[in-house]
């Protein structure tokens, strides 16, 4: 198996633990009464697998790419150092403009 699909499936699976212990927390906790909401209606199942699964996505996709800006290298020599580039003073120039009488 590739490398990146390896790691793809590992950030997928990272992202989803968090997201089961987010929605855990969050029934345990009652937060908005969300407890309440899913014990006691009859979609209360479904909700709160699509609330674990919404942010299932959210949060492997984050995870995925924190990853991936972590690699980068960095490809300049000095830096990017921004002390060495020559400062132009500003300078103001004059210009004319004539002015047309309208209608």
């Amino acid at each position: 198996m590739p490398k990146l699909i390896r790691l793809y499936i590992t950030q997928v699976i990272a992202g989803f633990g968090l997201s089961a212990i987010f929605v855990g927390l969050l029934l345990y906790f009652n937060v908005a009464n969300l407890w309440h909401l899913v014990s006691n209606t009859s979609g209360g199942t479904v909700a709160a697998f699509m609330l674990f699964m919404l942010n299932g996505i959210v949060f492997a996709g984050v995870q995925f790419s924190i990853t991936i800006m972590r690699m980068a290298q960095d490809d300049t020599p000095g830096g990017g150092k921004k002390d060495d580039l020559p400062v132009m003073p500003a300078q103001l120039v004059p210009v004319k403009v004539e002015a047309h009488k309208t209608l």
